[in-house]
């Protein structure tokens, strides 16, 4: 059997913004992991099975919509490697889906990270080459991926983010003190392509004003960085609350993770904003010793399902 991982993760600064060239800051969440395995079956076709989802089927029965068939199919064209039959490929993730954590490029990843070692055990594909093919994938369920989610999964490292053409900006950055992170989970899904999508047309009907919107976020993604790097745990809660009123006024937040963010900071995080697409999914707080378990008690009082822990740096 040959096994593979990837991680979830999250977006400290800047999403949205990202997509029109502006950076952002984003961490792996290596505590919650998506999973992938490769067995041999003895039956001549792949068999693609999602016990998260309760379903099992055979590739040539799978539609194009399939996620799993997005990668493998994507897999085999960018790399030149057939996928033999008599295999059963199998994924898991504790990533809750459509929750803005990255569950779709962390399977996407793990699975070829396993179909990697399936084809090719001499000649391990790097983090670049794994990316690249997520990418791929990411473009077909969201549309316009900025391509960061894809970029932290694969490297599994903290990125500083710029889109760009012909080839992104990527390069890790410093935290001087490390954050501690609480991550509320409202429950509702989030349709990362449908919200991407209505920023466009949002954007394309009053470039104006949503050209001042991503400058702020672009503002606050930089200064983040900065602060990090020096270490000052205040200023970056601080800018995590400018980062979500950016947000708030691209049209992304919603009651519940405003609700979340308001609880967050009464119970006092240093600071908090939504993460990912928005419209539901998930929100952050930056916290210390002194304030984690108010914080946490505050976000499940307020309503988030669930309560994850994280730390960068």
């Amino acid at each position: 059997m040959i096994q593979a991982t990837a991680p979830g993760k999250v977006i400290l600064f800047g999403e949205h913004a990202v997509v029109y060239g502006r950076p952002a800051l984003a961490a792996p969440l290596s505590e919650l992991r998506a999973r992938a395995s490769i067995e041999e079956t003895g039956d001549p076709d792949i068999l693609l099975a999602a016990s998260d989802f309760g379903w099992e089927t055979r590739l040539a029965d799978a539609g194009p919509e399939n996620p799993l068939v997005a990668v493998i199919r994507n897999f085999s064209m960018l790399t030149g490697r057939p996928i033999p039959g008599g295999i059963r490929i199998s994924v898991s993730s504790e990533i809750p889906i459509a929750s803005g954590l990255g569950s779709g490029a962390a399977i996407a990843v793990a699975v070829i990270r396993a179909l990697a070692g399936l084809t090719d055990k001499a000649n391990p594909l790097g983090p670049g080459d794994v990316s690249r093919i997520a990418y791929e994938v990411e473009r077909i369920h969201h549309g316009t991926p900025s391509g960061i989610d894809n970029t932290v999964i694969a490297f599994e490292m903290p990125v500083y983010f710029v889109r760009r053409e012909p080839e992104d900006h990527i390069e890790s950055f410093s935290v001087a003190k490390p954050l501690r992170l609480l991550i509320g989970d409202t429950g509702q899904k989030s349709a990362t392509r449908g919200v991407v999508g209505d920023v466009r047309r949002q954007w394309e009907s009053d470039r104006r004003r949503f050209e001042e919107i991503f400058d702020g976020c672009g503002r606050v993604a930089m200064a983040g960085r900065a602060a990090m790097a020096s270490g000052d745990l205040e200023k970056v809660g601080s800018l995590m609350n400018e980062n979500h009123d950016w947000l708030t006024r691209m049209t992304v937040s919603s009651a519940s993770l405003d609700k979340l963010v308001a609880a967050a900071r009464r119970a006092g995080a240093l600071g908090a904003k939504l993460s990912g697409a928005g419209r539901g999914g998930n929100m952050i707080a930056l916290v210390t010793s002194e304030t984690e378990s108010a914080v946490r008690q505050g976000l499940t009082d307020a309503g988030a399902v669930r309560v994850y822990s994280s730390d960068v740096g």
